[in-house]
């Protein structure tokens, strides 16, 4: 997953973004550990399990020790036994009082669907310690956690997600920063998986050369240099990206001023491998050096 800016990007318009601290919270087995690790990748610093009453000594002691990065994420849940999690809103305002913007963002999932993931992973729930059967304890979680969920910004119901589409949703709600223009999310698919339900734009690469009948190419990606150099070798290839970065310069800066917050833009091929990822930098390079300044990649068969 390539970084949500670019060294070679102009500067933007705006200001400097205030740091950005997001709160991330729900019931256990909701997918808060994947959005954890995603964010990780999105350069988040993460800190999970953080009792909520040290929230703003966190804040003050990475600011005390000039270690504080723009973006900040915190799990904060039932894991630890002694938070009062009604009280997030307190703490949540004296993290805004140092000069922060703080965002809570809740996963959720309804308790057929927790049953079952608990059932998969045989894992234990953190509030089993109570002597509670599994479902009592996620009623239990859901009566703790309300105040949590009745505070967030941001809701995720996670129950028809799976691992990749949930690593998505979070690339497209917190990659990036707050800016009046919207910003890119090029991504490659491979058809047989169905197309990206909620892409702005979808080409279609399987009428090109596939580097997969080429058996030296076959075990490597899109991102490799033997598959770029491949590929840039053919003239439809050339044609391709010729056209498609016309018709992209053409009709995205007419969405600048819409209030979407990103624009999507798809590329599949049959195994979502070679073509599409090779197409999706490719066309991602390029939009940087059209003044786009929040440009990320996301590639759903290798992410």
């Amino acid at each position: 997953m390539s970084e949500a800016t670019h060294p070679d990007a102009p500067a933007p318009a705006t200001g400097p973004q205030p740091p950005f601290v997001l709160i991330v919270s729900g019931l256990s087995g909701s997918g808060k550990s994947v959005a954890l690790k995603t964010l990780e990748d999105l350069d988040y610093y993460c800190v999970d399990n953080l009792p909520i009453e040290l929230l703003p000594e966190f804040i003050r002691s990475m600011m005390r020790e000039d270690v504080l990065r723009q973006k900040v994420a915190v799990g904060i849940d039932v894991r630890n036994r002694h938070s009062d999690l009604s009280k997030l809103a307190q703490w949540r305002a004296a993290v805004v009082r140092l000069g922060l913007t703080a965002k809570l963002v809740f996963f959720d999932s309804d308790d057929e669907v927790l049953l079952r993931r608990y059932s998969d992973t045989r894992r234990r729930h953190p509030l089993s310690y109570l002597g509670l059967s599994l479902p009592e304890a996620i009623v239990q979680e859901r009566a703790i956690t309300q105040p949590l969920r009745a505070e967030a910004d941001v809701l995720i119901d996670t129950g028809q997600l799976n691992v990749h589409q949930l690593r998505r949703r979070i690339v497209g709600e917190f990659a990036f920063d707050s800016r009046d223009a919207p910003s890119l999310l090029f991504e490659s698919f491979a058809y047989r998986r169905g197309v990206p339900a909620d892409a702005d734009f979808v080409f279609d690469a399987r009428v090109l050369p596939n580097p997969h009948w080429q058996p030296e190419l076959r075990p490597l990606t899109g991102r490799d240099g033997p598959v770029r150099d491949y590929l840039d070798a053919q003239e439809d290839v050339v044609r391709y990206v010729e056209q498609v970065s016309g018709f992209l310069d053409t009709w995205l800066p007419r969405l600048r001023g819409e209030t979407r917050s990103y624009v999507t833009v798809a590329f599949g091929c049959t195994g979502g491998k070679h073509r599409s990822v090779y197409l999706t930098e490719r066309l991602a390079a390029h939009a940087r050096t059209q003044g786009w300044d929040q440009v990320a990649t996301f590639h759903r068969e290798l992410d």
